[in-house]
């Protein structure tokens, strides 16, 4: 079982008493210029204490001109800015109700601007737990049971702080996408999703007293992948284990794939078949025509959203099609999430999922 022990001065994430462990997340790719907005908004220096100077009717157009950035048509100095919203947005609390608005997005903390290569990239500073619940929003279901979206809720702690570790001297610590976690503001926050974070506050999974590797999948189909099989991560809290999810129907999936469709990606004719398997059943190489493809390569060039796992059999429709019928969803490793739905409304606890996913790894409150 897991051991909620004290963590005190052993990683270098702890905290005074009254800090605030803080993300930096890529908010997407860098664009020509950038707009936000809060009711009053201020700017100044990337620091967490200002000085910070108001922005004139709350409003910020970013864009470079001459290799500098421009705030509203005036330069700035040097190639990084901050930007703050005010007490009124900070006290708001409530989704719908957001700090500070950019690039389409309703966020709480601090925006960073800064030019990368002739665009303007952004950036929101904001406090861990604030970054958690809109992480869970946008992962996992908020139908699902109390202890399953605490058991997300540390998983994706621990993931965003291993990631801030490794991070820690880079502009930001995190992207906003599924290659890393799901964020996008506020608007994915919900009631149980607060109450899933507060009920975990601090806490994250270790191993040996660093944070885990804490991947996690929506469903691996019966069986979850080692790390070492799905990620080449030889990790001894991935292990494969037995998940409840391979018996809920939408745990499988087909795909009818047209030849002209696998003909145009790899420029090959003939067929199609798996030709090795990892010892739970995923596809480690596929023979397409003559030339034999990495099971993961011919996945992402297929598409993530077709080839829903590497759980797959392939066997011919006619003349002109093949049919990839699989299970699970995701590259299989870590915290199944279907999995842990089912396990917490057979009446298990978070403590119990996590250890079931992350064998030999510990619970650790930082804060």
């Amino acid at each position: 079982m897991l051991r909620a022990v004290a963590l005190a001065l052993v990683l270098t994430v702890s905290l005074p008493a009254r800090a605030v462990e803080t993300m930096r997340i890529a908010m997407g790719p860098a664009e020509d210029s950038a707009e936000l907005s809060a009711s009053t908004l201020s700017v100044g220096e990337d620091l967490a204490e200002g000085p910070f100077s108001p922005v004139p009717g709350g409003r910020a157009t970013i864009q470079i001109a001459h290799g500098k950035l421009e705030l509203n048509g005036a330069p700035l100095l040097g190639d990084t800015v901050r930007f703050r919203p005010g007490t009124a947005e900070l006290d708001a609390g409530v989704p719908g109700k957001s700090a500070l608005h950019a690039a389409h997005w309703d966020v709480r903390g601090d925006v960073v601007a800064r030019q990368v290569r002739g665009k303007v990239e952004l950036i929101n500073v904001i406090p861990l737990e604030d970054y958690l619940a809109a992480v869970l929003g946008g992962e996992m279901p908020v139908s699902f049971p109390l202890e399953a979206l605490k058991a997300q809720a540390v998983a994706a702690r621990t993931y965003a702080v291993h990631k801030k570790l490794e991070a820690l001297d880079k502009p930001s610590y995190l992207g906003s996408s599924v290659l890393h976690q799901v964020y996008k503001g506020v608007n994915r926050e919900d009631p149980r999703t607060r109450a899933a974070v507060e009920a975990t506050r601090g806490e994250i999974l270790t191993y040996e007293l660093a944070p885990i590797e804490a991947y996690f999948h929506a469903s691996c189909g019966g069986r979850t992948e080692s790390g070492l099989a799905a990620l080449n991560r030889d990790l001894p809290y991935l292990k494969s284990v037995e998940c409840p999810c391979g018996k809920l129907p939408r745990s499988h999936w087909t795909l009818e794939l047209p030849r002209r469709e696998i003909q145009g990606v790899f420029h090959e004719a003939g067929g199609l078949e798996v030709v090795s398997r990892s010892e739970t059943g995923r596809a480690r190489r596929v023979q397409v025509g003559r030339r034999s493809v990495d099971a993961v390569q011919f996945r992402a060039q297929v598409g993530y959203d077709k080839v829903k796992s590497l759980a797959f059999e392939v066997a011919p429709v006619g003349k002109d099609n093949f049919l990839l019928s699989g299970r699970g969803y995701g590259h299989g490793a870590g915290l199944c999430q279907w999995g842990a739905k089912t396990y917490a409304d057979q009446g298990l606890g978070y403590l119990a999922i996590l250890s079931h996913y992350y064998p030999g790894a510990e619970l650790q409150r930082l804060y």
